[in-house]
């Protein structure tokens, strides 16, 4: 090992809920990562993403899709695999409010484990941080894709993926360390590549200055390239994620990334399996396992690499979530109606020139501002 190289360990979802908080709170931690412990044992620096509060709190916010959180006792999972810092701008961080990310904030203060992407506030959320190592300064910049988690000028939350705000936080961070290292929260759920869109702005982060991006979210690992010298991680996939029912699905493998600072940008990837059915916590990949994973690198990145092929694949992923995206457009409610609608059972309630108008206001920039207002207000009232 290269003393003078810089060590920095990443992973993906951290969410340290049903069997794994139980194992916490029992104290049990070598459970939760056996052998794959060691990964984090010799690096300058260990950052997860912190995908959901640590509290007891029982009221949640509103809005789509699950609620996460886990108990602040599952800190010490954290302090267990010596984590410095967690990445908290992410789509679940304000599940429980405000008051409990402020919490999950001091407590991770308190442990000494650095925070970002996340504050009592917009500007707070925004804040790089900077560490320096071995003579070197690393900045980290943390940002989300909007969901129901960003911070307002008065309210805490995550700092947004805002192409124009971000372009500025990598420049003028550039003037101030030696390498920028963006870590992104966003892409399609459950969707083994990025989306064209998220090719672009992930290169663009590179083109405005930065030397690496990492992302994760999507609940399943990807690809990555090396675009101008910067490695871009387009997905890592869970980290430590218990799920019922889940057993040798995508949601059960991710892999770990090692930076390797110097003069150059190296990097190593350590594939594991979490929380596979029976097999709780996180382990290494057997030899067949590892193979496989090596050969679905390949065909991954093979397809990052080429725009057309990108293209097809996620024109693939759009006629298979068709249904379901128009569906959200239309008055039907409930499991049974919604799912004649599907099968086409029930009409479509829209017109074509209707859709013309809605795809119009979606798509053209200064009518969704107008949109995104109205339907914040329209929600607030409603609530």
């Amino acid at each position: 090992m290269n003393k003078s190289q810089i060590r920095l360990l990443f992973t993906g979802d951290f969410c340290p809920h049903q069997r794994i908080e139980k194992l916490t709170i029992d104290k049990n931690y070598s459970q939760v990562f056996n052998d794959f412990k060691n990964e984090f044992d010799s690096n300058d620096l260990n950052i997860v993403d912190l995908e959901c509060p640590l509290t007891e709190r029982e009221s949640n916010i509103e809005k789509t899709g699950p609620h996460q959180k886990a108990h602040p006792q599952t800190i010490q999972l954290l302090k267990e695999i010596n984590i410095d810092m967690v990445a908290m701008a992410n789509n679940h961080i304000l599940d429980y409010g405000g008051e409990a990310l402020l919490e999950t904030i001091d407590l991770c203060t308190k442990n000494n484990i650095t925070t970002i992407g996340v504050g009592k506030n917009i500007e707070e959320a925004k804040l790089p941080v900077i560490k320096e190592i071995k003579g070197l300064k690393i900045g980290f910049l943390n940002f989300t894709e909007f969901e129901w988690t960003i911070a307002t000028k008065n309210e805490p939350g995550a700092n947004p993926l805002d192409l124009i705000e971000n372009f500025n936080a990598i420049q003028l961070l550039k003037q101030e360390v030696d390498k920028v290292i963006v870590i992104a929260h966003g892409g399609n759920e459950f969707y083994h590549l990025p989306s064209p869109r998220i090719k672009k702005t992930y290169r663009f982060f590179v083109d405005a200055g930065a030397d690496a991006v990492i992302s994760h979210h999507t609940h399943c690992y990807t690809g990555y390239e090396v675009y101008n010298e910067a490695p871009i991680f387009y997905g890592l996939g869970n980290f430590v994620y218990d799920w019922p029912g889940k057993v040798n699905d995508n949601w059960n493998y991710g892999y770990a990334v090692r930076l390797l600072i110097d003069n150059h940008i190296k990097f190593e990837m350590i594939p594991f399996k979490q929380n596979n059915g029976d097999e709780v916590g996180v382990h290494y990949l057997n030899e067949k396992e590892k193979e496989q994973f090596e050969n679905r690198i390949e065909k991954l990145n093979a397809t990052i690499a080429n725009d057309e092929k990108l293209e097809i694949e996620f024109q693939q992923l759009v006629a298979k979530q068709a249904d379901v995206y128009q569906l959200y457009f239309e008055p039907y409610r409930g499991k049974i109606m919604s799912s004649l609608r599907i099968r086409k059972l029930l009409p479509d309630l829209f017109s074509k020139k209707k859709k013309m108008l809605q795809l119009n206001i979606i798509r053209c920039q200064s009518h969704k501002d107008i949109l995104v207002n109205v339907m914040q207000k329209a929600v607030k009232k409603r609530s």
